[in-house]
């Protein structure tokens, strides 16, 4: 799946995006899976890193099984548009990508286990899309909660790009930057594959190692 020929739109520009709305959009507080808060404040020892997949429905099911995961959400990043609903996502008009709020103990689990499930479970290389999901809603991300977080995620993106340069792969287009303000989707979408265990959410996929 990778490299897959294709040129869709980037991500629009502030002026080009959809209004949206001052009050947040309804949805869950509480993880239909662990029972744990979605919405902060979490736990002191706690930090986050959002990472974008694709279609968050698949991420979040791998990040909330990963152990010292505290909680997953499903959420809209990295762009313009505040508290977007899920059809106004669809249009690439919101400049935010369909995401997942990570929140972990980094006494139990580092980043480099959590960059490896995120390297190896898309395709980095698909410019503004996963498999057959186009468009700038779907662009794979990082976006990184703090400097320390920052770094690592770059160092982690040239360790990657190292594995698929050797395997014959082309570039890493994931966009990596500071966190900013996002905002959680509608309830339905939160934890999606336990709700729904035959839905599907089409992703390309990895061929290499991270390790």
């Amino acid at each position: 799946m990778f490299g897959l020929n294709r040129s869709p739109a980037g991500v629009p520009a502030p002026e080009d995006c959809l209004p949206g709305r001052d009050t947040p959009i309804p949805t869950s507080s509480v993880h239909y899976v662990n029972g744990r808060p979605i919405v902060g404040p979490f736990p002191s020892n706690m930090e986050s890193i959002i990472l974008g997949m694709g279609c968050f429905w698949g991420a979040e099911r791998l990040f909330w099984q990963v152990p010292g995961v505290f909680t997953t959400a499903a959420i809209y990043s990295g762009g313009t548009t505040p508290n977007p609903t899920y059809e106004e996502t669809c249009t690439s008009r919101t400049g935010h990508t369909e995401a997942v709020l990570v929140v972990f103990d980094p006494g139990e689990v580092d980043l480099r286990a959590l960059f490896k499930v995120f390297w190896e479970n898309h395709d980095p290389t698909q410019y503004m899309g996963q498999g057959n999901d186009v468009g700038s809603q779907y662009r794979s991300a990082i976006y990184a909660t703090g400097e320390a977080h920052l770094q690592a995620a770059n160092e982690s993106r040239a360790i990657y790009q190292e594995k698929l340069n050797e395997s014959g792969f082309g570039e890493i287009t994931t966009e990596i930057a500071p966190a900013g303000e996002f905002y959680y989707a509608e309830e339905y979408h939160q934890q999606y594959l336990a709700k729904s265990p035959n839905g599907y959410c089409n992703h390309g996929f990895c061929q290499v190692s991270y390790d």
